[in-house]
């Protein structure tokens, strides 16, 4: 997980797959147990469709219309959805150490993965909300939390309604706000709109996760431009709020590696036994509560042959590469550990 080693060399490792691994097994065992019964091929079949829809940015109301879609969808996306999200609030977390929230408002809740995630981070988390506009998703998030052994998420409020129109700082502020996988479903006027809406009932940290997508990338550097002007201090994953220098037809994201269980490859008709999920991110907080500075982002995985590793990152003052010899002896041995996303501590702040 991010933060879980700190290297010689400066960088501050991520180990993935352990990050993937997190899934809670009470809710792998609550998706079983709903499951059963169930025509395996009759949800491999909805899953299949939902993903094309997805893929074509149909909004999940036209197509997850019955409580089999619901569960289809959690037993495909839920997991990989669960991984992305938790690498963004591990970085909220991990850079922001005094930042322990109380009250949590999941937008677009879906299943409520977010909801899930977030308890897992912060297990003091005493009261969680979960917005949606579906109330298959949201049936569905009730009977999951109602089984988990987080006091938040067995009394988590469940509140159907849209992301518009959500009152502005008339609103009920919460410490955490989170939106996950919503805005790629949204026309692109109703993107900032709708972040700048959520910013609103921000009181402490906003994290918003999107597909690693050249469009979704794109409309999330709009936000992070208008939440920056509205006063927010970017946590992650930039190391900076200045323009972001990554410009043409590159994008940022990152990925982590999950591991797929039987139901999951049957659900995907996949033969791999893990996923990579790629995804963009970004974690907003208010001013009183400050990231730890003084680091770069690795923003590609390293390029390694026998002789050297190259290393590109986003630093404070812009795009850099750094190349380590395998003659720097540790230095090259450490570089080897380093994987895309992780962060590399300046050793002389």
């Amino acid at each position: 997980m991010t933060g879980g080693c700190l290297a010689p060399s400066g960088f501050v490792c991520k180990e993935t797959a352990d990050l993937a691994e997190t899934f809670p097994e009470e809710l792998k065992l609550a998706l079983r147990t709903f499951a059963a019964g169930q025509s395996r091929r009759g949800l491999a079949e909805r899953s299949g469709h939902i993903s094309a829809q997805y893929r074509e940015r149909v909004p999940s109301a036209q197509h997850v219309a019955a409580d089999e879609d619901a569960l289809a969808y959690a037993m495909s996306r839920m997991p990989a959805t669960y991984a992305a999200v938790s690498y963004a609030l591990a970085e909220a977390r991990d850079l922001i150490g005094e930042f322990t929230p109380g009250t949590m408002l999941d937008a677009g809740a879906g299943p409520g993965t977010a909801s899930w995630a977030a308890c897992e981070a912060w297990p003091e988390l005493a009261a969680v909300t979960m917005l949606d506009h579906n109330e298959r998703f949201l049936s569905l998030a009730q009977r999951l939390a109602e089984g988990s052994g987080h006091p938040a998420l067995r009394e988590a409020r469940t509140v159907r309604g849209e992301l518009t129109g959500l009152g502005g700082g008339r609103a009920k502020r919460h410490d955490l706000v989170t939106l996950a996988y919503v805005l790629t479903e949204l026309p692109d006027e109703r993107v900032v709109p709708v972040a700048l809406d959520l910013w609103d009932r921000t009181e402490g940290v906003l994290a918003i996760i999107e597909p690693g997508r050249p469009r979704d990338y794109h409309r999330l550097m709009q936000v992070r431009d208008a939440l920056i002007a509205a006063g927010a201090r970017i946590v992650a994953p930039c190391p900076h709020a200045h323009v972001c220098p990554i410009v043409g037809d590159d994008w940022c994201h990152f990925s982590v590696r999950l591991p797929r269980s039987r139901d999951h490859q049957a659900l995907k008709n996949a033969r791999l036994g893990y996923e990579d999920e790629k995804f963009s991110y970004l974690v907003a907080a208010r001013p009183p509560l400050a990231g730890q500075g003084g680091w770069s982002r690795v923003i590609k995985p390293p390029v390694a042959t026998k002789f050297s590793i190259e290393t590109e990152l986003c630093t404070v003052s812009g795009l850099a590469n750094e190349r380590v010899l395998k003659r720097d002896g540790e230095a090259f041995k450490h570089a080897r550990k380093i994987g895309w996303g992780d962060r590399k501590v300046d050793l002389q702040t």
